[in-house]
């Protein structure tokens, strides 16, 4: 019966297969979801240890020069085949994204004793409260908490970053990690750590490092720190020492 004839005899218009258009919608989404799930997977997925697009070091580089390395804050076996530095500042965004690599890292290579780890300080003049988390941190680390409060940190840093009064947040951290107050306090108002975070800041003048985050495994510099190519190229070094 014709479309026409129909309407005259019913009054309405046919029913459609509305059945089919719904499950064609369904099988389309399934398509595009497999689709973005496969592009994310390639692209964050870290590339192997043997890749060609990882970094190495220049033609000639001279080996990093261990002996500044007591001017950061170091963690991990002395004789760790592999050594990780990162410059860096606290009110950095960058820094705070990368911190969650870091924090890998110290689980998966640190603490087994394959890489050590050593964290400098570059708080960089726009950063008016760059200063006072380093000096937070260091500040912390007498209690034994450095690292913990370096996590603390870089996990909050929207709460401070913009505040016009960071060490009573800082403070507030400090009673978080079970610290001492007045000693943490007096740590902060004397700017005891001071001369040592300024000096780390000399290494990375020395050194000719200008951005944050900078990070380097042994003499090779990142060309883009995250957890992807750190891990690859740390995996890569820890082979050619075997």
């Amino acid at each position: 019966m014709g479309e026409a004839k129909r309407r005259k005899q019913t009054g309405a218009p046919s029913p459609r297969n509305t059945q089919g258009r719904k499950s064609l919608i369904i099988v389309l989404s399934l398509v595009i979801g497999v689709a973005v799930i496969a592009g994310l997977y390639f692209v964050t997925k870290p590339p192997a240890p043997s890749s060609e697009a990882l970094p190495v070091a220049a033609p000639n580089a001279d080996e990093f020069p261990a002996i500044v390395d007591q001017y950061g804050v170091s963690v991990g076996n002395e004789d760790a085949p592999v050594v990780v530095r990162e410059f860096a500042d606290y009110q950095c965004p960058a820094c705070a994204r990368f911190a969650e690599a870091s924090q890998r890292l110290k689980k998966e290579y640190v603490e087994s004793g394959k890489v050590r780890f050593v964290y400098f300080d570059l708080p960089l003049r726009q950063h008016q409260n760059a200063m006072p988390a380093a000096l937070a941190a260091r500040c912390a680390g007498d209690q034994d908490q450095y690292w913990a409060m370096h996590d603390k940190l870089y996990g909050s840093q929207l709460d401070w970053s913009g505040s016009n009064d960071p060490t009573a947040t800082f403070t507030r951290y400090a009673n978080d990690l079970g610290l001492e107050e007045r000693r943490f306090r007096r740590c902060m108002e004397t700017e005891l750590h001071r001369e040592a975070v300024e000096q780390s800041l000399q290494v990375a003048v020395q050194l000719r490092v200008a951005s944050t985050p900078t990070v380097m495994v042994d003499n090779i510099q990142l060309t883009r720190p995250g957890w992807g190519q750190l891990s690859a190229v740390v995996e890569r070094e820890l082979a050619k020492a075997e």
